[in-house]
């Protein structure tokens, strides 16, 4: 059995990956999670009493810590999901994006090479350190064409320029150290526990709460959705047989525009939880001024998951968004301790 220390382990697609990882019998995780306002360890529940999942409360910044964990655990791998991750708020403040994903990224790449350095060839050898990003550090794209391996960083807003900066770093530390990293940049995530200041939990929550769907522009900007336990499954499979120091793009191939998503949420909730008044969830949507620096459209060319390592989605975006808005219809306790903190479904990263 493997140990994996996987940071941020209590947030959306870091939860998620602890449970896939749990189920296949094959990982003990070491979750390390500082609890930030999107981290939620009621996320992790039905995992309570595992003795192959260990929760532990702290920051992939403090390195003292980080080097005890490695210490007394010696994982095999650490992969690091740990970071802030949302647009709008690090449009409103950027300090703690800066923090976390560049400095935090710094300080847990430096506690994993005094680790690497010092462990027998053998497990040299073996050892991984696989970083998570986003597509968002390739920029924007036109109507056409997608984002490969190989298409220039050109990040737009405080937090893709933070998270570039993380994948530079660990692509450096390959190149200059030898410490053996991956790297995955994935397209929008959606599916359970997704905290809901992102679109699809945020339109679905408002939406059965009788507030206005606010719609970014004129809502034409194009995003790639990915179902989170696809993307979970992707990432053991780059752990596991991705070539070291390699890059891999991870997509769902459905292509979807702002206001497509939220009609679609609208249409799927007029059937399965109807308005009192009988009227469409539509009628909710209003129009709002475009966030500053919103990219127009992103695509991810999946076809080096597919071609080298076997893997290709599971889930359509039909079949995911199904799954996705039954689990939030059904677990309305996660949704009241989650809503229950600062956050009220505001719109954020207005740039003022």
């Amino acid at each position: 059995m493997k140990t994996l220390l996987v940071t941020g382990g209590a947030g959306f697609i870091g939860s998620n990956f602890v449970r896939t990882a749990i189920k296949c019998d094959n990982y003990k995780i070491i979750n390390l999670d500082k609890l930030t306002y999107a981290g939620n360890i009621t996320s992790l529940d039905d995992l309570t009493g595992n003795p192959n999942c260990v929760f532990i409360k702290g920051a992939i910044e403090d390195r003292t810590l980080v080097a005890e964990i490695i210490r007394k655990y010696k994982p095999d791998a650490i992969v690091n999901f740990a970071a802030e991750s949302h647009v709008d708020r690090s449009i409103d403040d950027p300090r703690d994006f800066i923090h976390t994903n560049i400095v935090g990224t710094y300080e847990l790449l430096e506690a994993a090479r005094f680790y690497w350095v010092g462990l027998s060839n053998q497990d040299k050898k073996a050892f991984r350190f696989l970083h998570i990003s986003t597509d968002e550090v390739y920029g924007s794209l036109g109507q056409s064409g997608y984002f490969t391996e190989e298409t220039p960083y050109a990040p737009n807003s405080p937090y893709s320029a933070s998270k570039a900066a993380s994948d530079h770093l660990v692509r450096a530390y390959h190149h200059t150290y030898g410490l053996p990293t991956l790297t995955t940049n994935c397209s929008n995530n959606y599916g359970p526990y997704q905290f809901p200041e992102k679109l699809i939990p945020l339109m679905i929550l408002n939406a059965l709460s009788g507030r206005s769907l606010t719609v970014y522009g004129d809502g034409l900007n194009i995003r790639d959705w990915l179902y989170v336990e696809d993307h979970c499954n992707a990432i053991i499979t780059v752990l596991e047989n991705g070539n070291i120091g390699g890059t891999y793009n991870i997509g769902g191939h459905n292509e979807k525009t702002n206001l497509e998503i939220v009609h679609i949420i609208c249409d799927i909730l007029d059937i399965d939880k109807p308005r009192a008044d009988g009227r469409s969830y539509r009628q909710q949507i209003i129009f709002v001024k475009d966030r500053p620096g919103h990219d127009r459209r992103y695509a991810i060319d999946a076809t080096k998951m597919k071609t080298e390592l076997g893997w290709i989605p599971k889930e359509s975006f039909k079949t995911g968004i199904q799954k996705t808005i039954n689990w939030y219809l059904n677990n309305p306790v996660w949704i009241e301790n989650v809503c229950s903190g600062k956050y009220r479904g505001e719109r954020l990263g207005e740039g003022i």
